[in-house]
């Protein structure tokens, strides 16, 4: 029978860089949310690999072994048809190719596999908050952390993540502040405003794009960028505020992807 699966967005409503290993890689300390849109997957049996991709944004991704989706499906070690319907935008920092491989590694269990899929796979596992270090290894989940009234926007630009570490000039940054404990919302948001992503300065130096996606967003209680971009993020005080707000950032900007969304709490 087929199993149809959600991936949903990963939004990182802090990201801080504390430091960078021999090997390159950086090391992160970061607080990961979920919202609920995403890319659906329908997984069938079969005898061969194949996989199929349709949605909004399938032009251009592959469908062979090039695809994390693909590679997840073979370190499960199982031959299955994949239809990935593919809604989030690609380079966008909110975990699009990552949180499919990860769907896929739930569905078929094989979920110890993740870090070879890449540093954002094992935080997408669990759809629960979590606070995520090292490259990507270290996951914990975070209690009490609020379902959150967010608007995402994402100005149409793809922003290669090596290019931004690559003019991030501070590789060695406080870590994220460590009390996670909020009573309620209002305490939430005035810790979260003292957080930072240490990769949005660099990534909107590259790409103006990016400032003006934070521009739209300026009647927020917060505006950040997610991940190493290019989505961007507005933190609205209920859903029919950010409903509202993402209606006139469209109207605004027809050609952007704008959504009002809602994350998972804890």
């Amino acid at each position: 029978m087929a199993t149809e699966v959600f991936a949903p967005a990963k939004i990182n409503l802090t990201l801080h860089v504390t430091g960078q290993r021999a090997d390159g890689y950086h090391l992160l300390d970061s607080l990961v949310v979920f919202a609920d849109v995403g890319d659906w997957l329908t997984i069938d049996p079969a005898p061969q690999m194949r996989l199929d991709v349709s949605g909004p944004f399938s032009v251009g991704v592959p469908t062979d072994e090039r695809n994390l989706v693909w590679r997840a499906a073979e370190l499960a070690g199982t031959a299955v048809r994949i239809s990935l319907e593919k809604n989030l935008p690609h380079g966008a920092g909110i975990g699009g190719g990552s949180s499919d491989a990860a769907a896929i590694l739930r569905a078929l269990g094989a979920e110890a596999h993740a870090l070879a899929l890449g540093a954002d796979v094992p935080v997408c596992l669990l759809d629960a908050p979590q606070r995520m270090r090292g490259i990507g290894e270290v996951v914990a989940p975070v209690g009490g952390v609020p379902s959150l009234d967010l608007v995402m926007v994402n100005p149409g630009i793809h922003v290669p993540t090596s290019d931004v570490f690559k003019r991030l000039r501070s590789k060695d940054n406080p870590p994220m502040d460590a009390r996670l404990h909020w009573p309620d919302h209002a305490t939430f948001l005035a810790w979260l405003a003292e957080q930072r992503n240490d990769l949005q300065a660099p990534a909107a130096s590259g790409n103006p794009a990016i400032l003006a996606a934070l521009k739209t967003l300026k009647e927020a209680e917060l505006a950040r960028m997610s991940g190493s971009g290019s989505t961007c993020f507005g933190v609205y005080s209920d859903a029919e505020a950010a409903r509202d707000a993402a209606a006139e950032i469209a109207e605004k900007q027809p050609r952007w992807w704008v959504r009002a969304v809602k994350t998972v709490g804890s």
